[in-house]
């Protein structure tokens, strides 16, 4: 058995991760770009879609203030991976709503990810819900149409969020992930839109991929992170 799979372990490396991350972004100097843009969301409250990319993951609790905006969730894929991350992520105010497009059952794929579409238009009657899509496995920064979806159906706005940090680690997976190293400098870039009216799906989301891979760019420019 894969130690992932282990509920123990996870619940043990989850606990970690997150108690790290949390040491790391309160000794992080961090520079917003578009902050009033966040702001202005937290203060009308209701629905909002937080897209961000998947490498940016272990970056992600940085950029919501829990003591101001309302609540916010985390569409997580059900894999064993997906399982480690969501409680870590979890254990730092964001609980997760749990879909998957990995399983490599096509019929169980289709129940996980309509499951997580209900769950997420649910969510975003009542708060914010995030997103990486180009999650779970990528291809990386390529959107997928479940974002802009969920988009056009709820109607709720959407923030694109670019996040880095250096010095940082980089993991050697299909994403690059990054994970934060203390005492550095931070950088959190936000932009919105909503979905426009009478869009089509696929060009919406490779618009939106551009914008998200350049409020990232940004963030990286301000860090001075380099490599991709």
């Amino acid at each position: 058995m894969r130690p992932l799979r282990n509920p123990v372990i996870q619940t043990v490396l989850s606990s970690l991760l997150a108690g790290w991350m949390r040491f790391c972004f309160s000794t992080i100097h961090w520079t917003y770009e578009g902050r009033e843009r966040a702001e202005a969301v937290w203060a009308a409250g209701g629905g909002v879609l937080c897209a961000f990319w998947h490498s940016r993951i272990g970056l992600s609790p940085a950029c919501w203030d829990l003591t101001r905006a309302q609540p916010a969730k985390a569409l997580i894929s059900l894999s064993p991976d997906g399982q480690f991350i969501a409680k870590a992520v979890a254990l730092q105010g964001f609980p997760a709503v749990r879909g998957s497009s990995a399983n490599k059952d096509k019929a169980d794929a289709a129940k996980g990810g309509s499951r997580a579409l209900r769950d997420g238009l649910k969510q975003l009657k009542v708060g914010a819900l995030a997103i990486t899509p180009d999650g779970p496995r990528g291809p990386a920064r390529v959107m997928a149409e479940g974002l802009p979806l969920m988009a056009r159906m709820s109607g709720v706005p959407v923030l694109f969020i670019g996040m880095s940090c250096k010095p940082a680690v980089r993991l050697n997976s299909w994403d690059r992930a990054l994970l934060p190293l203390p005492f550095g400098r931070g950088a959190i870039v936000y932009e919105i839109d909503h979905f426009p009216d009478g869009g089509d799906l696929a060009a919406v989301a490779a618009a939106w991929g551009e914008r998200l891979t350049a409020v990232e760019a940004r963030a990286d420019a301000i860090t001075g992170l380099e490599g991709i």
